[in-house]
């Protein structure tokens, strides 16, 4: 009986094993298998497997020896000899490479991973931001390559004249000439939106939310004079007092969209005028 006694106790002050020695130096210290898991953020099941030795339950030898020095490093022990003393348990015989079972695979070092919730949040924020973008893109930069109101059986004449959007409007003529061709154009707002109005050297003409009812004449002598627009449907526009077709589809931002007099009689589907 005595001797059984001093075989325990040569076994309690020199752990056969490393799992067996992280143990004892755990409790010697007062702290549950709870804590080390919190401190290092090692799963229960492979600190458990850790203390047990027990390493076919564990992943690859090298995550295990990173799994004994985070667990060395918490007690305040020297995880390089812990890490030489897994070494030389697992021996020069290769085991199974348990890395391929998804649900065992960990990091060599779990500590220096980040924490789930905080991977989780920056991937969440990340989303938003994407989205955010695309919303702001569509509402205010997306523009339509080919505009649906455009005609596109005008004829070969009209299809000729149509650069001419482009160059400087000529002055008011005499009666005569193609009609509306120097005429006025006007935008009025039917519903509170932002407009951007420039020219074809990107000078702004105007810029700000039109409230309903607020005209705005676009200067004749414009070079080329173009609109950025988040809803089309929210202003009217006239030429020489004509209205004309809508600037492009309902709910749709538009951008680089001709206003002068010579691009506005390219759109043929022109609305009918207003009964008075």
């Amino acid at each position: 009986m005595d001797d059984n006694l001093g075989v325990n106790e040569a076994a309690d002050v020199h752990p056969a094993t490393v799992g067996a020695m992280l143990r004892r130096e755990r409790e010697a210290q007062s702290k549950s298998l709870q804590d080390i898991a919190d401190d290092t953020r090692i799963p229960m099941r492979h600190l458990k497997a850790l203390e047990a030795s027990d390493h076919d339950a564990l992943p690859a030898i090298t995550y295990e020896v990173g799994f004994a020095k985070s667990y060395a490093r918490s007690l305040g022990l020297d995880e390089d000899d812990i890490a030489r003393r897994v070494r030389d348990e697992n021996g020069s015989e290769p085991r199974y490479d348990r890395t391929r079972d998804g649900d065992n695979f960990h990091p060599a070092d779990p500590s220096r991973t980040p924490p789930r919730m905080l991977a989780w949040t920056a991937a969440l924020i990340a989303g938003l931001l994407v989205a955010g973008y695309g919303i702001w893109r569509g509402f205010f930069w997306t523009a339509e390559p080919a505009d649906p109101y455009l005609d596109r059986q005008m004829s070969a004449a009209e299809a000729d004249q149509a650069p001419a959007a482009k160059a400087a409007l000529p002055p008011a003529g005499p009666p005569g000439n193609s009609p509306g061709s120097d005429g006025q154009v006007v935008l009025t707002a039917n519903k509170e939106v932002w407009v951007r109005i420039y020219n074809g050297a990107n000078d702004t003409l105007l810029i700000k939310t039109l409230i309903p009812g607020e005209r705005y004449e676009v200067p004749r002598q414009a070079n080329n004079p173009m609109i950025n627009i988040g809803r089309p449907e929210a202003v009217d526009v006239t030429l020489a007092g004509r209205p004309v077709a809508p600037l492009g589809p309902p709910e749709r931002a538009v951008k680089d969209v001709g206003i002068s007099a010579a691009a506005l009689l390219a759109r043929r589907r022109t609305a009918p005028t207003p009964a008075t």
